[in-house]
């Protein structure tokens, strides 16, 4: 057996689960606390997502608002903890030794207005500007593409430096399922390249405007601010 696999094992056995969320515990339900567990621990994250714009890069305005959609039976005072996590949250992205994050959004989530047109356009402008950061990339899966985003569901799949310990995290209308084991990381590893394969180009500011003649993430993002 692998003598860095073994290593890693035993750093899970020895690990206190404690960090950062610790102080959340009461406020917050287990699942958020166990997704920014995760997160703290890994070395890359790809994800997908078809409705909203992801956690990580939610501004406090868009997040807001979502948790203040009354389908989610927040409570005004909940609102606030809720808000606070998602924010600390974040903090991943600008830590020393970030992460890479590789997401595929797909359009329908640049047209949800949570909070209104002002707070989607902040949002998106937001998201240009995530994408300055070396680690992160984004990618916009547009309507004209094939269907498999919509058949894939939204899924964040968390690797760490060992990727045989990874997790693959599926949020569900039930609750949250959590999977492991080589086949079914392996499963969601192909869905994500496939996913990537059929999106636009990522975002990249650092392009000189004549090169976005072509189709990509970041064209697509500036004609939907521009029809707001």
């Amino acid at each position: 057996m692998d003598k860095t696999y073994i290593e890693a094992l035993v750093v899970i056995s020895e690990a206190t689960g404690k960090g950062w969320w610790t102080p959340y515990k009461k406020p917050m339900e287990q699942g958020p606390l166990n997704m920014a567990e995760l997160e703290a621990g890994a070395a890359e994250v790809r994800l997908h997502q078809s409705l909203f714009i992801p956690g990580l890069f939610q501004t406090a305005d868009y997040a807001q608002a979502i948790f203040a959609t009354p389908q989610l039976g927040f409570e005004n005072e909940d609102i606030g903890d809720a808000l606070k996590f998602r924010m600390e949250r974040q903090r991943i992205l600008t830590r020393d030794s970030p992460p890479s994050v590789h997401a595929v959004i797909h359009e329908s989530a640049l047209h949800m207005k949570f909070g209104g047109t002002d707070v989607l356009r902040g949002q998106l402008l937001h998201l240009i500007e995530l994408a300055r950061l070396p680690h992160v990339n984004i990618r916009i899966y547009p309507f004209s593409s094939q269907a498999h985003a919509a058949i894939s569901g939204n899924f964040v799949h968390l690797i760490p430096s060992v990727p045989q310990l990874g997790t693959v995290v599926l949020e569900q209308p039930t609750g949250i399922r959590y999977l492991g084991g080589q086949e079914a990381l392996l499963q969601y590893r192909q869905l994500f390249e496939r996913l990537a394969d059929y999106a636009l180009p990522p975002i990249d500011v650092s392009l000189a405007p004549e090169a976005h003649s072509v189709k990509d993430s970041l064209a697509l993002i500036q004609h939907v601010l521009y029809t707001l």
